[in-house]
């Protein structure tokens, strides 16, 4: 279990840090101005490193693997784009300027949306998730329970494929080379647990029949989600955030090119 110091992000409405996340997908996804991505990518990941509440250790632990996704998305169009200033001509790698920065345009974008959907991920309960979406955006119960019963199933299979993994260990079940031992693998380990998860699955949903989750009228919740000034100040952040990008962007760019999708 990781320990975290919950900040005012963790307090944050989950529904309006969902909404406030995907309307920065798609502000992301729309600016083609690197020097305002660049901003953009630093406001972000201030906000990451300073009210996660996780150890900085964690932190780059976790954007290792989307710095490995950077370099590959932005050197598969650096290396092998088009454009009309050449830097390197060598076989089939040709880098020219316009391809650069492109490459690294689409290399800002991944990371600007892998760090909200990490920020995101990193200060959001999933339980309080479903609830505040229940409670605020009016979504059926019968789908928000479904989802925690799903979410709450996986750690259990999970530990049932540990155990299965000893047991065959225990008996000296030994996996065979090739192809055949792999269907055989398969089989062993997809039988049993495909078994459990029907059994397991129609349980919960009999359960969940005699709760009257069907119901969607007159339903009372042990948790109350509501809104708060912590979801204004997130708001408000973002906002800055974006302005503040842009200002910069185009009055102190980083770069002299600005939208990449025209000539440089």
């Amino acid at each position: 279990m990781f320990t975290f110091e919950e900040t005012w992000l963790h307090r944050v409405n989950p529904s309006v840090k969902l909404i406030l996340s995907v309307g920065m997908f798609f502000v992301v996804l729309f600016t083609d101005n690197i020097n305002v991505l660049v901003n953009m990518t630093i406001a972000q990941l201030l906000l990451l490193l300073l009210f996660s509440g996780h150890p900085l250790s964690r932190l780059l632990l976790l954007l290792l693997p989307f710095g490995l996704v950077f370099v590959s998305s932005s050197m598969s169009m650096m290396l092998f784009g088009k454009g009309d200033t050449t830097w390197l001509r060598w076989g089939l790698v040709h880098v020219t300027e316009e391809s650069f920065f492109r490459g690294l345009h689409i290399g800002l974008k991944t990371v600007n949306m892998a760090l909200t959907g990490l920020l995101f991920a990193l200060t959001t309960k999933p339980v309080a998730l479903f609830y505040s979406l229940m409670q605020q955006c009016k979504l059926p119960p019968k789908f928000a329970y479904s989802f925690m019963a799903a979410l709450r199933l996986m750690p259990i299979m999970a530990d049932e494929l540990r155990t299965l993994r000893m047991a065959l260990k225990v008996r000296g079940v030994k996996r065979r080379a090739g192809l055949a031992g792999f269907y055989e693998t398969l089989r062993l380990y997809a039988i049993p647990l495909l078994a459990q998860s029907i059994r397991r699955a129609q349980r919960i949903a009999v359960a969940m029949e005699a709760k009257r989750f069907s119901m969607a009228r007159g339903r009372t919740y042990y948790y109350r989600i509501g809104f708060s000034l912590r979801d204004v100040y997130l708001l408000l952040f973002f906002a800055a955030a974006i302005s503040a990008s842009i200002y910069a962007g185009q009055h102190l760019p980083y770069f002299h090119i600005g939208d990449v999708r025209y000539k440089v």
